[in-house]
């Protein structure tokens, strides 16, 4: 790379094809090609030959895990375990085990359920779960500025992935996200347990404090975009058990199951927007505790005037394992279970 570099320089211009143009003229007005510039084969291999040796590696590499002087000031315990530190604002211990036994549950029908929010169509992993930076006035700003870090050293949603906390509050919070149960809003907000307008992060933990279970209805495509895992596990941690829209996003799908959330798709033609649905309703969804890959279910959603629409729904658990993934509470559950049950 550096040589051609060196070359597109010689040539003064990037509109020049090296292997077959004159990319400069030597003093006896010669033209020059790369070629002429270029080490053969045989040069490179005698110069890797020379320096490229065992003695080279063994000096470079006698203290890789030594570290710097800063790596070495970290102070740490003798414990067999991580010893998470309780006040950092970049670690912290998430809570995905907590209370867990030592077998798996059942998949339960959900019963009148809450909606968090009503999104719309290719609703990206970003807008679930941004990476960028975020102000003082964000749930996740505020609880920065409680732990007394200045606005300017919050750094992005993405460097501090390794504390749940953050991401949960950034969760649903990109400032471009439009929840269709508020009207010319954007940003993570909607409306809490008493109808009023919260964060999304409130409004969840309000929900969860009711023991109130929670689902979103989403359009076409949801999840698009890139893999990114917090987008399913902020979504988990919020507390919500279903996520139903249109279509999703293929890896999105399999990361809501294994966070333990279940997809489903809409069917025979039925959107949020035929139901004219506004986040008010309440939603039954029956048949999970016999659930197949792929099955319909019914599901009931009850408006807030009393109407009842009675609809079915695809189940997008799509395989036999994945059931087992949603039965164990996610997949780290499952995997733990295994390993420790061999």
């Amino acid at each position: 790379m550096q040589l051609l570099v060196v070359a597109y320089a010689i040539a003064g211009t990037l509109d020049i094809n090296l292997a077959t143009d004159v990319i400069a003229v030597d003093k006896d007005s010669n033209d020059v090609y790369l070629k002429d510039l270029w080490p053969t084969t045989q040069e490179v291999a005698e110069l890797v030959e020379q320096t490229v040796t065992r003695e080279a590696f063994q000096t470079k590499y006698a203290d890789a895990f030594k570290g710097d002087e800063k790596w070495q000031a970290v102070e740490t315990t003798d414990a067999l375990t991580y010893d998470w530190p309780t006040a950092s604002t970049y670690v912290q211990n998430p809570p995905y085990f907590q209370g867990m036994g030592s077998e798996p549950g059942k998949i339960s029908n959900i019963d009148d359920a809450k909606v968090l929010a009503l999104l719309g169509d290719i609703i990206t992993t970003d807008h679930i779960s941004p990476a960028g930076s975020f102000k003082a006035d964000t749930p996740a700003g505020q609880y920065l500025v409680d732990r007394q870090v200045s606005p300017r050293e919050f750094n992005s949603y993405g460097s501090r992935r390794g504390n749940y906390e953050v991401m949960m509050l950034g969760t649903f919070a990109n400032i471009r996200i439009k929840n269709e149960m508020l009207d010319g809003v954007e940003g993570g907000y909607t409306k809490g347990p008493d109808g009023n307008q919260t964060s999304i992060y409130d409004a969840a933990m309000a929900h969860q404090a009711a023991s109130t279970t929670l689902v979103i209805f989403g359009g076409e495509r949801y999840g698009a975009g890139s893999s990114r895992d917090w987008a399913a596990k902020g979504t988990a941690l919020l507390g919500v058990k279903a996520v139903i829209s249109k279509s999703f996003e293929r890896i999105h799908r399999s990361n809501l199951v294994g966070m333990g959330v279940s997809p489903f798709e809409f069917t025979n033609g039925v959107s949020r927007k035929s139901l004219g649905l506004t986040g008010d309703e309440t939603v039954s969804i029956s048949g999970l505790d016999t659930i197949e890959p792929l099955q319909e279910v019914p599901c009931t959603i009850t408006m807030a005037d009393g109407t009842v629409h009675k609809i079915a729904l695809k189940c997008r658990i799509d395989t036999a394992i994945e059931i087992e993934y949603i039965e164990h509470g996610g997949v780290l559950h499952y995997v733990l279970r295994s390993l420790a049950a061999a």
